[in-house]
């Protein structure tokens, strides 16, 4: 029986909305959207994420624009347990919580992509303002990637479309387990289920 891979998203759940990550002294990062780039961050000393919108806390979620997942220590530990090679655990203190909180920085970028088997591509063309995109895609509908090309990995980022935060079967398990997630998990293996499965 092969293994299976979710793309973590936002559960649609009440739960609190936090800000991307910027340095502890103020300010922002020059490239906030680094912790999804699929790639080991040097020390970026302090940092903190500002709550943007007061709500159910969860110990799990993605952060704002970037979609920086954010977990609680019990979250944090079943990555650092389960796919230590994978991920790079950035301690992250977060507004008014005395709880310790981490950035989950997926550290792999594979390119696993099946792209005959998804719903709907849509590539990035060239008269994009950003030519820096080409070749990448700009959304995918149906997603679904190679689980034999996996390499291995448990969390990774996927190459031309790093949006996507990936886990495996382990993960997702594990996870739900912990419980009080604000992140929902749609398979992208095997036959198309059509709707992401809701957690809370």
């Amino acid at each position: 029986m092969g293994r299976h891979f979710y793309w973590v998203g936002i559960a649609d759940v009440p739960q609190w909305v936090i800000r991307t990550p910027g340095p502890a002294m103020g300010g922002t990062f020059d490239e906030p959207w680094m912790f999804g780039d699929g790639r080991i961050l040097p020390n970026l000393g302090p940092i903190k994420a500002d709550v943007a919108h007061q709500g159910k806390k969860r110990a799990f979620v993605l952060s704002g624009i970037e979609q920086a997942p954010i977990a609680s220590e019990l979250v944090a530990n079943v990555f650092r347990t389960l796919a230590p090679g994978d991920v790079q655990l950035l301690p992250v203190s977060v507004e008014g919580e005395p709880e310790r909180y981490f950035v989950v920085n997926a550290t792999k970028v594979v390119d696993c992509i099946d792209e005959a088997r998804c719903r709907e591509v849509q590539h990035y063309d060239e008269d994009n303002p950003s030519p820096e995109y080409e070749g990448e895609y700009r959304w995918i509908y149906g997603l679904r990637i190679d689980p034999a090309k996996t390499e291995g990995a448990h969390v990774f980022r996927l190459k031309k479309f790093k949006m996507a935060f990936i886990v495996s079967e382990d993960i997702k398990n594990a996870l739900e387990e912990a419980g009080n997630l604000g992140v929902s998990f749609e398979r992208v293996t095997g036959p198309s289920t059509g709707q992401a499965d809701q957690r809370t």
